[in-house]
């Protein structure tokens, strides 16, 4: 296959991930919230959103950080999120019904249709790392942003860093034999080299790159409730593997997952899966960019 077609494949194949996942997402949003927010917040002081800016979210999910800049812009702003799914969005645009300055579009970064220097500020939340084509990402955001305008995202650390997500996934993977993808997959840690991705963003004809760590205070009631989130948020391949086993042996998976979330559990029974997130600011060129890389169509 062409590596077009590779790309549309990888792109499908996430569409139909973040539908399904969808649903979870929605259930355990506040319970994600409790550390979300507070990233939410470290971006949008990095890419120093203030009323009146123009704001594009990249993999805005159900509405983050689009929405929370929205209520910054104010009305002579406006805010543009896109996302990969539209069962994403769906939620999205329930979350924003009553704000007139936020709208959502159905695609991806490479491909959605929108002009050069149009935006004072890209965000992105956590999403960066699913690009098939980080560097064509990189480069698109730098032409869509007005000469000085600001990129503020957010991408995870390396695994044993991020206990959110590696501490249930790391339990699935030995009882489930869960399959490892290639290193330089789409993923939640394919960005995780704070050096490898400032060189990216530079590469890409962005400046003053500063990438920082970013602690991200994801806190759970106590331990089933960690599992709960993580089985609410499984992908559909685990989910498959955990519906192949009898109820016995799904009960007994869980209880593994909360034993895990149980070690980090302080005297109150409150469970800190604290995680690292690598925060992003680089700026756009002042001069037109000469770099032309194009993302996979």
């Amino acid at each position: 296959m062409s590596v077009s077609t590779d790309a549309a494949a990888v792109k499908a194949e996430q569409r139909r991930t973040w539908d399904a996942v969808s649903d979870g997402w929605t259930r355990e949003w506040e319970t994600f919230e409790r550390g979300g927010a507070a990233l939410t917040a470290r971006l949008l002081a990095l890419g120093g959103v203030r009323p009146g800016h123009r704001v594009l979210d990249v993999a805005t999910g159900p509405g983050e950080p689009a929405l929370s800049a929205a209520d910054v812009v104010g009305p002579a702003g406006t805010v543009t999120g896109v996302d990969l799914s539209p069962a994403m969005l769906a939620v999205a645009r329930r979350r924003a019904e009553g704000r007139r300055n936020v709208n959502f579009l159905v695609a991806d970064l490479e491909t959605v249709e929108l002009p050069p220097h149009a935006f004072d500020v890209v965000l992105s939340r956590l999403g960066l790392m699913f690009a098939v084509d980080p560097g064509a990402a990189f480069g698109r955001i730098a032409r869509l942003l007005v000469p000085g305008g600001v990129l503020a995202a957010a991408v995870w650390a390396p695994p044993p860093r991020v206990p959110l997500m590696s501490l249930g996934y790391g339990v699935l993977a030995r009882r489930l034999d869960l399959p490892s993808g290639p290193p330089d997959a789409p993923g939640p840690y394919r960005l995780c080299d704070p050096a490898a991705l400032a060189a990216g963003l530079t590469d890409a004809g962005l400046r003053d790159v500063t990438v920082e760590e970013y602690p991200v205070p994801f806190r759970f009631h106590d331990p089933a409730e960690y599992a709960r989130f993580t089985r609410a948020v499984a992908p559909p391949p685990v989910r498959r593997r955990v519906d192949a086993l009898d109820p016995a042996g799904r009960d007994a998976l869980w209880a593994e997952v909360a034993a895990a979330a149980e070690g980090r559990a302080g005297p109150d029974g409150r469970v800190d899966l604290t995680s690292t997130a690598l925060t992003v600011r680089a700026v756009a060129p002042h001069r037109p960019s000469s770099i032309t890389t194009e993302g996979p169509r």
